[in-house]
């Protein structure tokens, strides 16, 4: 097993009650959970997001920790927690990477993996 190994899983979901269609406004709420698959605690320090709209728009988000904080995470530990992001389209994308620091000060990234952000349900 790695020292240092962060899953990280998320989903979507279309806020209607917060979008306007009509407006270009379409709102989702996604979550995350970063979960420490490693053998040594590590802290999320920062993050850095890229949302694709469908006409192939980019944003890029860039902060210090998620939600206001900097989880802390002992092997095994995972913490989980919901945002959200605008689109002018109906669909879009993210991914991106959380910077991370070792209790010994090894700097890594994790990946996020893409994700779709989808106002319709696809069967």
């Amino acid at each position: 097993m790695s020292d240092y190994l962060i899953a990280i899983s998320a989903q979507s979901q279309y806020q209607p009650d917060q979008s306007s269609p009509e407006e270009e406004r379409y709102v989702f709420a996604y979550t995350v959970t970063i979960e420490n698959r490693g053998t040594r605690p590590a802290r999320l320090l920062d993050r850095h997001w890229i949302i694709t709209d469908a006409n192939g728009q980019i944003q890029e988000v860039r902060g210090q920790g998620v939600v206001g904080e900097q989880p802390h995470l002992q092997p095994g530990e995972a913490f989980r927690y919901t945002s959200g992001a605008v689109l002018p389209t109906p669909l879009g994308s993210m991914h991106g990477h959380y910077g991370m620091v070792g209790d010994d000060g090894t700097h890594f990234g994790a990946r996020i993996p893409a994700f779709s952000l989808t106002s319709t349900r696809l069967h």
